[in-house]
């Protein structure tokens, strides 16, 4: 028995910080965050509707406010791939499903594949990321950004696997081979060049990423979650997120949601509907604002 205790005292700290996902309310579009405008969520919502009735493919989009409200998790990489196994994005059989996960308060998004894709798509979804989710993002055009991002991955990566390809559509480029590879080179020097002039300053830059950005002292940075309004069984919650640091008086707040409480983990609630029971390996791309 008193082996059993401690056995039990050992695991408790997990059960408690344990794991979480949303709960989806449809299979297209659950915007928690609530950046996406009505009008472009109905069209994305009729846009993937209409994808997974013609192409039988599954793309779905999720914006939160942190994946932090819902336990502990390393990176957005692994949040994503574990709500995409959750959920049974895509095609038990093709494993072709789409999660586009934003998560606006984290400033980083994901664009999770499921295992049907090969490595090229992965470079795909990075590209996309770059030219229409984060060039938006960056200028808080976040229904803007989510829309025309969607629209891209669905035409460079969705579409060509569902027309048997096993590359995805490159992106819209003039250049011929010639100038590619003239610029690469050209690029490649000016890139030292500067490199070696501005190292320093470069190098100073991304240090102070890691430091408070009041002091400039390491490890002090503490984060603390007060939740305003409770998410119930109907309707999401809210709360304050407050950053300080332990070396100086910097302190910083942001309103966050809380998505509403699920009755069951099951990825078979909403509504009665689900998703085909695909997975992911962790393929994909990822970005951050």
């Amino acid at each position: 028995m008193r082996l059993f205790f401690i056995l039990f005292l050992t695991l408790l700290p997990g059960f408690a910080t344990a794991q979480n996902y949303p709960t989806h309310n449809n299979l297209f579009v659950n915007d928690f965050a609530a950046i996406i405008s009505a009008e472009d969520e109905a069209a994305l919502m009729q846009q993937l509707k209409d994808l997974r009735a013609e192409k039988g493919i599954e793309v779905t989009v999720l914006t939160i406010g942190s994946r932090h409200i819902y336990g502990p998790s390393d990176s957005i990489e692994s949040f994503a791939t574990g709500l995409f196994n959750h959920w049974g994005i895509g095609n038990a059989e093709r494993n072709d499903g789409i999660l586009i996960l934003v998560a606006r308060q984290d400033r980083e998004m994901r664009v999770e594949l499921g295992k049907g894709y090969n490595k090229d798509f992965d470079a795909a979804a990075g590209d996309v990321i770059d030219q229409h989710f984060l060039s938006s993002f960056r200028y808080d055009k976040y229904s803007e950004g989510i829309r025309t991002g969607t629209n891209e991955v669905i035409r460079r990566i969705a579409m060509p696997l569902a027309e048997g390809k096993e590359r995805p559509l490159d992106a819209d480029k003039p250049w011929d081979i010639g100038l590619i590879v003239f610029f690469g080179i050209f690029g490649s020097f000016i890139t030292l060049f500067l490199g070696m002039a501005f190292y320093r300053r470069i190098a100073d830059f991304f240090a102070r990423l890691r430091r408070c950005p009041n002091c400039g002292r390491k490890g002090g940075i503490r984060r603390h979650r007060e939740i305003i309004v409770s998410a119930t069984r109907s309707s999401s919650g809210s709360g304050i997120l407050t950053t300080t640091c332990n070396h100086c008086d910097y302190r910083r707040e942001e309103n966050y949601t809380i998505a509403r409480i699920s009755s069951s983990r099951s990825s078979s609630s909403s509504g009665g509907s689900s998703f085909g029971g695909g997975s992911s390996s962790g393929g994909g791309a990822s970005g951050r604002w």
